[in-house]
């Protein structure tokens, strides 16, 4: 335990705190995903199947970012989800053969002393596309309504006082011509974890464990609490979220690319290589449990 992350704090939380069913779940599982008893699949993806699928909407992307640079369209697409959710492996399929000169990935850390007395919003503005550029953020100005909320780094007025300018922030960009796209990727319990036991092990992805993802184990209930608020709060009309299932990380990735793709228009699209978004991994918030 001690050459592990925080001491072993997640192998303890798996042995003397997790719930029953999820430790059994996990014990259950073989070395593949842990898909949740409601989940619309017995089997992860097949990976042949997976990655033609893959190859076919990553074709389309580099079409749209040609697309982007001509007519100077400016693209927005924000991933939020629990820790462990797949949201940076999901945008690397996304980026992975686009140009990163303009195509790139906003990942904000603390605010600075500065930032905390600014506009919420601020510090994010600064990192908004200009003409021909597709910006991902791997989370956002979201981190208010449930992060923020869960581990009381915000009062309750202040996340207050967000729920009533996140609408007409995002209106405005929306206003302004850029396409915004909200993606939530919604884990199970056991594969979470399971994903925090795999990094724990691994010398080589231990960096992606935080004091956030150890303490956060301890209150998924309020995580629950507080996504279901946002997601309800936040769904509109002109910004709505995509919900995504990433117990499988293969049909998440493909689906949230075909998700947006669906949507845009650009020269040489080719719906049928592109395929269907599947309605049941990929959808509006009725598809989010909690």
């Amino acid at each position: 335990m001690k050459d592990l992350p925080f001491d072993g704090a997640i192998s303890r939380f798996f042995a003397e705190e997790a719930p029953e069913a999820v430790r059994e779940e996990i014990e259950k599982a073989d070395k593949g995903e842990i898909l949740a008893l409601d989940y619309p699949y017995k089997d992860q993806w097949d990976k042949d199947d997976y990655e033609e699928a893959l190859y076919a909407a990553q074709v389309e992307l580099v079409k749209l970012q040609s697309h982007v640079k001509e007519s100077g369209e400016r693209i927005v697409v924000v991933f939020e989800g629990r820790d462990a959710a797949g949201k940076g492996g999901t945008i690397k399929r996304f980026r992975e053969n686009l140009n990163p000169r303009s195509a790139r990935t906003v990942a904000l850390s603390k605010p600075t002393e500065t930032e905390a007395g600014q506009w919420y919003f601020q510090r994010y503005i600064d990192h908004l596309p200009s003409a021909g550029e597709i910006v991902f953020f791997d989370r956002s100005w979201y981190n208010r309504g449930v992060v923020e909320k869960v581990f009381d780094f915000c009062t309750d007025d202040q996340r207050a006082h967000w729920f009533r300018q996140v609408g007409p922030f995002e209106e405005m960009l929306v206003n302004e011509g850029i396409r915004l796209f909200k993606i939530w990727l919604n884990v199970g319990r056991a594969a979470q974890l399971k994903r925090f036991l795999d990094r724990e092990s691994d010398p080589l992805k231990q960096w992606k464990l935080s004091w956030i993802d150890v303490e956060g184990l301890k209150r998924w209930d309020a995580y629950s609490q507080a996504i279901g608020e946002t997601l309800s709060l936040t769904h509109s009309p002109h910004a709505p979220w995509t919900i995504v299932r990433s117990d499988d990380k293969r049909r998440a990735r493909v689906n949230a690319i075909r998700a947006v793709l669906t949507e845009l228009d650009y020269a040489n699209k080719d719906a049928a290589a592109l395929g269907e978004v599947d309605g049941q991994v990929c959808g509006g918030p009725e598809l989010w449990h909690g």
